[in-house]
């Protein structure tokens, strides 16, 4: 997994079981889930706002964190209006980014994982597919994601028990049964390529199996087009806490199903990802173990 901490991820992060809480100090508390989507949007948005008044940046403004990884201020300053919105709306919750401490070890009840903008490439070069990625573990339980489609406007949210949402539309994954019929969405793993040619063998099985695969270079709004039918499934094999911990919430909130390549729940601890509907994730899963 790409600069995972792992040192702060609990043993064991779940997507079950929360739904009300009290955090905070003196007499600002939270006590239900929906106040964290809400305050996640809130973050969401002002970073989103900030990111759609900038242009690409030239290439010499680009710090290259490692191959093929790349940072701007942009990033810099997003993670922070993110940082500074979520831990005044939610006092004494901590925040993980990718930018700013991908390293920490956050405590407290509340812990956000943030990214605030993936897709950094696609952004750099003008593709109109980026996102800003705001998730919550509650008292270790994964409870809470918001993805914000920059340039489309989109807000998505989800929390545990409370559903997945386009605005005030309901989500659902694709009916999809059929493997000739689906839609597979994917991610190279472009950052660690050992294995990569695994990862070829991988995806020629799925191109050959399936009605087509897409590669937008975003895993939050990957999750979030599985979460809408829009993908009938996705799978990714090399990704960090930051990459998915708002999507995983939405596809299980959406009634799909989302493991390791491996078949295990905690995604963030292990760093793949397969997510879709139940009958495509079973399929996938078994397919790409198989290749």
């Amino acid at each position: 997994m790409c600069n995972s901490p792992e040192g702060w991820i609990p043993e064991k992060t779940r997507a079950i079981g929360v739904r009300t809480y009290d955090v905070g100090v003196g007499r600002r508390k939270v006590r239900e889930l929906k106040d964290l989507v809400d305050v996640a949007k809130t973050a969401a948005g002002r970073a989103a706002d900030y990111l759609r008044g900038l242009t690409p940046a030239a290439p010499g403004q680009w710090v290259e964190k490692g191959r093929h990884d790349f940072v701007t201020d942009a990033d810099r300053t997003a993670e922070r209006l993110i940082a500074e919105t979520l831990t005044s709306g939610v006092p004494g919750s901590t925040v993980v980014g990718e930018e700013l401490t991908p390293g920490a070890a956050p405590s407290g009840d509340v812990v956000w994982i943030v990214d605030p903008l993936d897709g950094t490439t696609n952004f750099l070069h003008g593709y109109p597919q980026y996102a800003v990625s705001v998730g919550a573990l509650v008292r270790g339980t994964l409870a809470v994601g918001v993805v914000r489609d920059v340039t489309r406007g989109l807000i998505y949210s989800g929390a545990t028990g409370e559903g997945a949402w386009l605005g005030d539309t309901p989500l659902r994954v694709s009916t999809v049964v059929e493997p000739r019929h689906a839609l597979i969405g994917t991610g190279f793993p472009f950052k660690r390529l050992e294995g990569f040619e695994r990862y070829l063998r991988q995806l020629a099985a799925v191109v050959r199996a399936s009605s087509g695969v897409r590669r937008a270079g975003a895993a939050a709004l990957d999750l979030v087009d599985v979460a809408a039918g829009r993908l009938d499934a996705f799978w990714e094999p090399s990704l960090a806490p930051w990459d998915v911990a708002a999507g995983v919430v939405l596809v299980r909130e959406a009634g799909g199903v989302v493991t390791t390549l491996q078949g295990e729940e905690d995604v963030l601890r292990h760093g793949s990802v397969v997510a879709g509907n139940a009958a495509m994730h079973r399929w996938l899963l078994d397919l790409l173990r198989d290749a």
